[in-house]
């Protein structure tokens, strides 16, 4: 059982990124709630976005709402966590987790290894 976190990169302010997460092992359809977190130096690791396995609702922390959008893609294992108009605070490692049969906020089962997302000119 496996969940692999990409797509983290260096971006401008402003820009996009896309932040895959895929399992491996088992299955992340609507049994699974799959949350994304993100821990900048120094600072504690924080909830930014999830996907529930209740009603696949979603939720996003206020400082990335309307910047970032997660979405389940069943076909290919995996959640996408699209992230737009990034800002340097956004800067940090980005890991994926799964809570089976989970709700907003996730409280993980399973980590994925972290992604490294840099916002600079």
């Amino acid at each position: 059982v496996q969940l692999q976190a990409s797509g983290g990169g260096l971006v401008q302010p402003g820009g996009s990124l896309r932040l895959s997460c895929a399992a491996s092992g088992f299955t992340l359809d609507y049994y699974y709630a799959i949350g994304w977190f993100r821990q900048a130096p120094g600072k504690e690791r924080e909830g930014v976005s999830c996907i529930s396995s209740v009603d696949d609702s979603t939720y996003h922390a206020d400082s990335v709402e309307g910047r970032l959008t997660i979405s389940r893609d069943n076909a290919k294992n995996t959640v996408h966590l699209q992230m737009n108009s990034l800002k340097p605070e956004d800067t940090a490692v980005y890991y994926c987790a799964a809570e089976a049969y989970g709700n907003c906020p996730v409280d993980p089962d399973y980590w994925g290894q972290g992604t490294q997302v840099t916002v600079s000119s």
